[in-house]
């Protein structure tokens, strides 16, 4: 069963960055797409980032231009770079399959702070 573990969160002013991992095992991991997700407080989970075993990215709009997705198949980990944070970025931030894996294969995700 695959599984990720993200990390890399933190508390940030506004207009600053972070960068968040996640491990994933599992061999099928070079194969397959990932995503970012996040959560924030009262609403759904929804994805923000995109990456696919070939590299093509896609985002969503509000994070397009301050957000880069990407992976090293050699180490199962995909990266978040998140610049210019703004408040309405705070969330918890998860990774997973895009789309994603059973309920089950969630992980704790890391939580990300943008206040000043």
């Amino acid at each position: 069963q695959v599984q990720f573990v993200e990390s890399g969160g933190g508390l940030v002013q506004p207009g600053g960055s972070l960068r968040l991992s996640c491990a994933a095992s599992g061999t099928i991991f070079r194969i397959t797409a990932m995503g970012w997700y996040r959560q924030a407080p009262g609403k759904q989970r929804e994805l923000v980032a995109a990456i696919t075993s070939g590299g093509s990215t896609n985002y969503a709009n509000s994070v397009k231009g301050r957000f880069t997705i990407s992976r090293n198949n050699a180490k199962n980990t995909v990266y978040l770079q998140m610049n210019s944070l703004k408040p309405e970025d705070t969330a918890v931030y998860y990774c997973n399959g895009e789309p994603s894996f059973s309920e089950g294969s969630w992980g704790q995700g890391t939580q990300v702070t943008v206040s000043s």
